[in-house]
């Protein structure tokens, strides 16, 4: 089955299949939660572009991973709606996998590249008549709580995925796993290989983050029960594996060891990922390949023609329709009128507490200072998506809902997928990112706030070094010790935050208006070539995928 409607490039023919457990493509296709499926969306984007031979492998969730709605009190509301998707292409063929000893039948569905300008996804789906109902659930929701959903859900993914490209005749050379969760893959292709040194010459792994609950733990005899190890006996498996005693099997450890090269996605993050894998025996070499996004999709392209023809008067005035155009969002969902006049500090991405939506406030009485200043005033605007069941991360944001009752200036959004995201990258002036150092191993959403000239000013993690020249094209939070309790971190971080809002990013904004025009114009500049995924996906041909 030819999978491709375009060329492929002589420079990207070696055949690579994308194991990814989401992929943000595209506001209407919601199977994805957050920044992994940001990146994967834009890596399938910028394959498209360059013609790359690279077929996606993802998962159709019935329910998606959820959709934020509001109580009564306007607190966050989770909602599962079923999705249908008539865009897809259903493929004539089935395969079967066996999950906790049942047989399950996975169906395939095929996006192709012509939809949305990506990479061709192979995706794919329990919830089928052939399935008893508990089966059909697996593909229900993204990252569902219930321990053995999840683990079947990688079963699906790595098995299925496997499976489902040899059904339709698709051969990969190389079989690349975004994250742990498609290590099942491995064992079916231990299945075809019979040798692991073997299978090792076609899987390459990234890992994207330091955080526990992206470095999955299980105990290896519940993986065995569950078919995580496609049928291998266990003893067999821990010979493999190198698990030969301990029992917590690690998904990022077994990915690791079965992979010829694994990359993190930072520089600092491939320091931080070498020292926290240095222990394990048998693991690959570690690179670091920069993340980056897809800069025609994010880009608003009138401020990049007003950019593009020097014209500074063009580039605030888009600016400022941008802005109106999210103002008109927050006026519909919270009845406040913004004005376009006045500086906009967002905070928008994945509510987890160690990325501290709540760090601007941590000094209360300096934070309602600050938004009550008449004369030089500012507008802040949250959004987010915590996990459905992380209710410490939804308290974050609900409490944040009725501090913003008190200030017609501070508002708290829902609905943060894609198309919000754009809203707010191309709408606001500063992108605020505050994770506490060293935990942030990329952060992508404050590449593409930079495309649409939304100054970053975050702490010094992730690709940031690599990135912001202070008050040039971005304000940077100095790096502090991070061995330091969170407390005494959270302090100083507001400190020397609300230290360079006051003293240099608001008043450069009110009285240096054509200095603000030049840090604008230097972000958008400088983070046009490095961090665009076509330099990226390039990359990964260069160093992962034909060595």
């Amino acid at each position: 089955m030819n999978l491709f409607s375009y060329d492929i490039s002589e420079k990207f023919k070696k055949s690579v299949a994308y194991f990814s457990m989401e992929f943000a493509i595209d506001q209407s296709l919601k199977i994805y939660s957050g920044g992994l499926g940001f990146l994967a969306g834009s890596h399938m984007r910028s394959a498209y572009d360059l013609r790359q031979n690279v077929v996606g492998v993802g998962i159709l969730w019935s329910f998606g991973y959820y959709d934020q709605s509001r109580n009564e009190d306007r607190t966050l509301k989770p909602h599962y709606t079923r999705k249908f998707y008539y865009f897809l292409e259903e493929l004539e063929h089935k395969v079967v996998v066996k999950i906790n000893s049942v047989d399950v039948t996975v169906k395939g569905f095929l996006l192709r590249s012509e939809v949305f300008g990506t990479a061709p996804v192979v995706l794919l789906s329990t919830d089928t008549d052939e399935n008893d109902y508990l089966s059909r659930t697996i593909t229900h929701k993204l990252y569902d709580g219930n321990q053995r959903t999840r683990v079947a859900q990688e079963i699906v993914l790595g098995i299925g995925g496997a499976k489902m490209l040899e059904a339709i005749n698709h051969k990969p050379d190389i079989y690349h796993m975004n994250e742990g969760h498609a290590l099942p893959l491995v064992y079916e292709l231990y299945g075809k290989y019979g040798d692991m040194n073997e299978v090792r010459k076609h899987v390459v792994f990234t890992t994207h983050t330091p955080e526990a609950a992206g470095n999955e733990t299980h105990d290896i005899g519940f993986l065995h029960e569950m078919g995580f190890f496609n049928g291998l006996d266990l003893h067999h498996v821990r010979m493999l594996s190198g698990y030969k005693q301990d029992n917590h099997f690690s998904l990022t450890v077994g990915a690791l060891r079965s992979a010829k090269i694994a990359n993190a996605v930072s520089k600092i993050h491939g320091m931080i990922a070498n020292e926290m894998w240095s222990g394990v025996n048998g693991r690959c070499e570690i690179i670091s390949i920069t993340n980056a996004q897809n800069k025609k999709y994010w880009t608003d392209k009138t401020l990049i023609r007003a950019l593009d023809e020097h014209e500074d008067y063009e580039v605030l005035a888009r600016k400022k329709h941008l802005k109106k155009v999210l103002f008109d969002v927050v006026a519909d969902q919270t009845g406040k009128m913004f004005d376009p006049e006045v500086l906009t500090i967002v905070w928008a991405r994945r509510f987890a507490e160690y990325k501290r939506p709540g760090l601007l406030k941590y000094d209360y009485e300096r934070f309602v200072r600050l938004i009550t200043d008449a004369q030089k005033p500012i507008q802040v605007i949250w959004a987010g998506k915590p996990y459905p069941t992380d209710y410490g991360a939804i308290e974050m944001f609900n409490e944040l809902i009725q501090m913003s009752h008190h200030f017609k200036n501070m508002a708290v959004l829902i609905g943060y997928e894609l198309s919000l995201s754009k809203l707010l990258k191309q709408g606001s002036d500063v992108w605020l990112n505050t994770p506490r150092i060293t935990r942030e191993a990329s952060g992508t959403s404050g590449m593409t706030a930079s495309m649409n000239g939304s100054i970053h000013f975050s702490i010094d993690d992730g690709w940031n070094p690599e990135f912001a020249k202070h008050g040039k094209n971005a304000f940077t939070i100095p790096p502090l010790d991070y061995k330091l309790p969170n407390n005494e971190q959270d302090r100083i971080d507001n400190k020397n935050m609300m230290d360079i809002l006051e003293n240099t990013i608001i008043p450069t904004y009110y009285d240096k208006p054509k200095e603000w025009v030049v840090i604008m114009r230097n972000a958008m500049t400088d983070v046009e070539i490095e961090f665009d995924s076509g330099r990226m996906a390039a990359e990964y041909y260069e160093r992962m995928f034909n060595i």
